[in-house]
């Protein structure tokens, strides 16, 4: 039997991105004034005069239904806020402001109270206010609830970071995660599920006892003060979260230079388990998942050392890899390509 992908347990990457360009190709209206000033990054940018204020939006997803059994709430709010904070760093942007919007078919006090406390300690590690939001009862549409966030930053026109500057013979850095963080929820649920053990159960890996459904809720870091010392401190030229996708997230930084990453760090226990449950592929795991590697820097050789030091003061980081002459994202390695987000 083949083992477990993405597609299979119902989530279709290269299906959702044919999805996404054909909704995208219908929204071409373009203010004279205001108006975003680039297509395919992490966030957008929209002209503001002397600044660039940025707009994002994302959610949690089937990491959800982790909390849910686990009847543990508190904690999926900072994976909301992180997923939007994350993406509008990415141009080297402070993000300023969030609101939420929380769909669901009962209102439950207890559960809302816990999401409201993730969402207030992710606002604390990233610096934004809440400053809104809307609950919406869907009874015919919703069935549980889902937790759904938007982010609004700024950055100074002379301090925005594209990718554009990258160039041959930078290098590749990457900063760890905390895990799964908030994304391939769909096929780590399905292969648990598949080997017959519940998300509240403890299991025993790699001589290891734990709780699955713990180590899956553990929540997503927020990278916003230390990105935003290193943007300030050093030339970063390009900024990846790597979210859905894996390493092909990097393509949305320069099409005209091609990412070499040869120099990969151990993955964490919960996707060494993930693959071994699953008989899960190599590249599948790295078109899934982030594999270790929350956010990924292009910063100029000759400070390349200065800036790994300075990300390990706070958290482990390694050079995965440097920038050559081509394009598309290359794993050498595991014999991965990518042409296309």
């Amino acid at each position: 039997m083949k083992g477990m992908t993405y597609a299979r347990s119902g989530v279709d990457i290269d299906a959702k991105s044919d999805a996404i360009r054909a909704l995208v190709s219908h929204t071409r209206f373009k203010r004279k004034k205001y108006s975003n000033r680039i297509e395919g990054h992490y966030t957008s940018l929209i002209d503001f005069g002397d600044e660039y204020l940025t707009l994002c939006t994302d959610g949690v997803g089937t990491k959800l239904l982790v909390a849910d059994a686990l009847r543990k709430w508190d904690t999926v709010g900072i994976d909301c806020i992180a997923m939007n904070v994350n993406d509008t760093i990415c141009v080297g942007a402070e993000p300023i402001s969030f609101v939420d919007y929380i769909a669901c078919d009962v209102p439950d006090p207890g559960m809302m109270a816990q999401i409201g406390k993730g969402l207030d300690k992710g606002a604390r590690l990233s610096g934004v206010e809440i400053v809104g939001g809307e609950t919406a009862i869907l009874p015919e549409i919703t069935h549980g609830y889902d937790l759904v966030g938007t982010a609004l930053g700024h950055v100074k026109r002379c301090d925005v970071i594209t990718g554009a500057k990258i160039k041959a013979g930078d290098a590749i850095l990457a900063m760890a995660s905390s895990g799964i963080h908030s994304n391939g929820l769909t096929l780590a649920r399905k292969v648990v599920k598949d080997r017959g053990v519940g998300l509240i159960d403890e299991v025993e890996f790699e001589g290891e006892r734990f709780v699955i459904g713990e180590e899956l809720l553990t929540p997503t870091v927020i990278y916003v003060k230390e990105v935003l010392k290193l943007c300030k401190d050093h030339d970063i030229k390009g900024l990846a979260h790597i979210t859905g996708g894996g390493l092909r997230n990097i393509l949305r930084l320069n099409p005209k230079v091609r990412f070499d990453v040869t120099d990969l760090p151990r993955p964490p226990r919960v996707f060494r388990l993930i693959q071994a449950w699953g008989g899960v592929d190599v590249q599948e795991m790295y078109q899934t998942f982030n594999m270790g590697m929350g956010m990924v820097l292009v910063v100029p050789e000759d400070e390349c050392d200065d800036i790994l030091q300075a990300i390990n003061k706070k958290r482990k980081g390694w050079r995965i890899g440097r920038v050559v002459r081509g394009n598309g994202v290359e794993v050498p390695g595991l014999g991965l390509r990518y042409s296309r987000y």
